[in-house]
């Protein structure tokens, strides 16, 4: 009987109506509190993860997850291509040739990135051609001088499919009348969008074109690798250029978008951290509402230990009883907040739509719509993390109630 005692009485104890109504409100602000502690953390954390997957998706689907160059260029790069699409991990390969210069038209000037890419190779190791608004990628014909420009950028300067417009490089050109910047007029073909800061500092154009430019001869710059996983490209561009010897180089993308996602991460953890605290602070709100419950059932304490209850036992009734209450609040949290994750973005796009209110501005913003992505590992971290602080609030109280002794208790009854 007394093993099945603490259970049985500890639930007892949740359900039953108080004379006391003080406590039965404190019992309810800490499974509305934890309920409320964990569907936010849940909710915040899934947005979080949706904001982390959109950059990686548009961001690192733009740049490549690392590169192989060569001092003076690489001249005989196909077979160099083929061979390292036999690697494990690389699932593409591509030329490229990249040139910082400046695009003018109208007395509007705006500096970009140029690469110079092979059409055809380039979807292995790019999304551009799937985020195309207007023209096609195939528009880049080796002569024809066209370049395919992002969205801001082409806003920027004013231009749209068919305008022409002046790229000027940061190399001079000696000719008999003086030394004068390289400059070569281009015929926009093509807009792309991919809703990152990208579309305002990149542009495309063929990679033949790109190499008469800058005076490359039959070389490109170097080969865009795409891997399998994005965080190996460490440790696979060092296998490579261990492979291919001195004289070669590699750069991944931690290089120049590391510190992007790192402030990502941290931030992700630190908003995670300030959130526990919420729910620490509703889980030991359950330290209040089991001293007040002994208070209030001093005497009934005193009869279970006369009739042969434990302090073991004792102890186990109020632990069962605040683990009621917290189990109760973190399930419905856990239902409400995954909930809320699932269809946050609909219910943010049904607002905005409603009211005419703007949440993300596509001008200020990565992007234009909330984006949310439920992980279920971080779902199981969050409830073990309210179920131990909800333990650990009950333990004090229990330890109390345990020391009552029944004779100074039942003399004055």
């Amino acid at each position: 009987m007394f093993d099945r005692l603490p259970f049985l009485i500890g639930l007892r104890y949740v359900r039953a109506k108080r004379r006391n109504h003080f406590i039965s409100f404190i019992s309810l602000t800490s499974m509305l509190g934890l309920m409320l502690g964990v569907a936010v953390l849940i909710l915040v954390l899934s947005v979080m993860n949706g904001f982390d997957h959109e950059l990686r998706t548009r961001v690192l689907g733009m740049v490549p997850h690392t590169k192989i160059e060569a001092p003076g260029g690489l001249t005989d790069w196909r077979p160099l291509a083929e061979r390292l699409m036999q690697r494990e991990r690389v699932v593409g390969a591509a030329p490229y040739v990249e040139q910082q210069g400046m695009f003018s038209v109208g007395g509007r000037n705006e500096g970009a990135m140029v690469i110079g890419i092979e059409p055809e190779w380039e979807s292995r190791v790019s999304i551009i051609d799937d985020n195309m608004r207007r023209g096609r990628l195939d528009d880049l014909t080796a002569g024809e001088w066209n370049v395919v420009l992002g969205s801001l950028l082409a806003r920027r300067l004013g231009v749209g499919v068919g305008d022409r417009v002046t790229l000027l490089v940061p190399e001079a050109s000696i000719t008999p009348a003086g030394v004068f910047p390289r400059l070569k007029r281009f015929t926009v073909s093509g807009i792309f969008s991919v809703g990152a800061d990208l579309d305002a500092s990149l542009a495309y154009a063929h990679i033949d074109d790109m190499q008469t430019l800058a005076r490359l001869g039959d070389a490109v710059g170097g080969l865009r690798l795409e891997l399998d996983d994005l965080f190996a490209a460490s440790s696979v561009t060092r296998d490579i250029i261990d492979e291919l010897g001195a004289g070669f180089r590699g750069l991944d993308w931690t290089y120049s978008h590391g510190n992007l996602f790192q402030a990502i991460q941290m931030e992700k953890r630190m908003i995670a951290l300030l959130l526990t605290v919420i729910i620490a602070v509703a889980a030991f709100n359950i330290v209040s509402t089991l001293v007040m419950v002994v208070t209030d059932k001093r005497a009934d304490i005193a009869i279970l230990r006369t009739i042969g209850a434990t302090p073991r036992s004792i102890m186990g009734i109020f632990i069962v009883q605040g683990l009621a209450i917290g189990v109760i609040g973190i399930l419905v949290g856990v239902t409400l907040g995954v909930l809320l994750a699932l269809t946050v973005s609909d219910l943010i796009g049904w607002v905005e739509s409603t009211f005419g209110i703007h949440f993300l501005d596509a001008g200020v913003y990565f992007i234009s719509d909330l984006p949310s992505r439920l992980i279920w590992s971080d779902v199981g971290n969050i409830v073990l993390a309210a179920f131990v602080l909800t333990f650990l609030s009950t333990l004090y109280p229990a330890w109390r109630a345990a020391r009552v002794q029944p004779a100074e208790v039942l003399r004055y009854e």
